[in-house]
């Protein structure tokens, strides 16, 4: 069985759903904070304590020459522990990830 969040929250299960919806795909922080209304003061803590406890894989990115950003996407136990999340409350926003070379 895997573990919410042990400090989970509003924001966090928000978060998390709007990661599932697409698992596969990278987003950085700013586009989450627009999409969910989150402030950045408590949007980046929560990846950092999501990629600390091993349900976000974050890496660096340059786009267009811009300084380097964080992008952020659920990591395979992510996607288990919002798959248990879920069951729990008898709803599925998640969708398949594809095969390994589907990955980007």
């Amino acid at each position: 069985m895997v573990a919410r969040p042990r400090h989970s929250s509003k924001q966090i299960d928000a978060l998390l759903e709007e990661l599932a919806r697409e698992p596969e795909r990278w987003r950085f922080g700013y586009e989450l904070s627009r999409e969910l209304a989150i402030g950045s003061g408590t949007l980046y803590p929560a990846l950092i304590r999501l990629a600390d406890a091993g349900l976000l894989e974050q890496r660096w990115e340059q786009p267009n020459g811009q300084r380097p950003r964080h992008m952020y996407r659920l990591s395979c136990d992510g996607v288990l522990a919002e798959r248990e999340r879920n069951a729990h409350a008898g709803v599925n926003t998640i969708r398949p990830r594809p095969a390994a070379g589907g990955l980007a």
